[in-house]
């Protein structure tokens, strides 16, 4: 039986070794390709302003005020929540995990804030459109509980605050649209 586990690690530190090698060979010919004569020039494609667009994002220090605020909030009424801020695009920028908030709370604090900015609507509301679609709660990363509401800037989404870990959704929400409204001052 040692001998066995014996060939098994020499197999791994082998296979390490091998991709290492690998690896070290790959990046010296990418470092040796730009250099030489024969090398072809680099293409570059410049886009052209028809074909771009330009995306609002919230910035990190004002997605920790919205977390901050939202978590103040939620101590003030000694409730033990997570808050979760993401952006557009449902990548966190910021989660404060309060103490003795639940080990499930930062999970779902971040799947009520994607959700609130995918639909640009509260998940209290999103919650009740369950009923006409249920095959909305399929959409992977999605959390149709009341608790996370959409921040937006000329009307259109820009980043999500989802706040889990009170014992109703409803107080979620609310220290969720606290999260939002530190963003308005």
């Amino acid at each position: 039986m040692k001998h066995v586990k014996k060939a098994h690690r020499t197999r791994l530190t082998t296979g390490g070794a091998v991709v290492a090698l690998g690896l070290a060979g790959v990046g010296a010919y990418s470092a040796s390709a730009g250099g030489g004569q024969d090398a072809a020039p680099a293409t570059v494609a410049e886009a052209t302003s028809g074909h771009t667009t330009a995306t609002t994002r919230l910035t990190v220090a004002a997605a920790t005020r919205a977390a901050r605020a939202a978590l103040d909030a939620a101590e003030a009424e000694d409730q033990r929540v997570t808050v979760a801020v993401v952006d557009r695009d449902g990548n966190p920028l910021v989660t404060l995990r309060g103490d003795g908030a639940g080990p499930q709370s930062p999970g779902s604090a971040e799947r009520k804030a994607y959700t609130a900015v995918a639909w640009n609507a509260p998940t209290s509301v999103l919650a009740g459109r369950l009923a006409q679609a249920p095959n909305l709660k399929d959409v992977p990363g999605t959390l149709f509980l009341p608790g996370g509401t959409p921040v937006t800037a000329q009307g259109a989404p820009i980043a999500g605050i989802g706040v889990a870990g009170a014992p109703s959704g409803d107080l979620d929400e609310k220290f969720a649209r606290a999260g939002a409204a530190a963003l308005e001052k």
